[in-house]
């Protein structure tokens, strides 16, 4: 009996060795306490999180200098959670392909916005070369 009761407390010990940490609620030393998160990289985390906590993953990696996909996937995999989720290479691309969408939708609306003032431009101009004052015949041979 007593030898399971030290059985499921060594589990519990263990469980919360490898318990996630939350980029969003962890302190320095929690920080520090992930493989490959040093003491600067987790000066930048806190500093950026102090302008606005991560929404995910791809706001994590896009605000914090030096992680990319590949260190983002180490971090995770060593517990590092973004409001409690794991990276994800698959919902990352998902999340690329979708900003490259509204990118291209934007552009396409700009290109759209642009074409249709130039149009109005051109459209103003007209009447005005109108109504301009056409050169009689005898001013044009003198």
């Amino acid at each position: 009996m007593i030898k399971k009761f030290l059985f499921i407390i060594a589990l519990l010990f263990a469980g919360a060795s490898f318990a996630a940490v939350d980029v969003n609620k962890a302190t320095e030393a929690e920080l520090d306490g992930i493989k490959g998160i040093g003491p600067s990289m987790s000066q930048k985390i806190l500093a950026e999180r102090k302008n606005a906590e991560f929404k995910d993953w791809a706001d994590f990696i896009s605000r914090v200098g030096g992680v990319g996909e590949k260190t983002a996937a180490k971090f995770s995999a060593e517990g590092l959670t973004v409001n409690g989720k794991r990276f994800s290479a698959a919902a990352q691309a998902k999340a690329d392909k979708k900003k490259k969408e509204a990118e291209a939708k934007a552009d396409k609306s700009a290109a759209k916005d642009k074409k249709e003032s130039k149009a109005k431009k051109d459209k103003a101009a007209e009447p005005a070369a109108a109504s301009a004052p056409q050169p009689s015949a005898s001013t044009a041979k003198k």
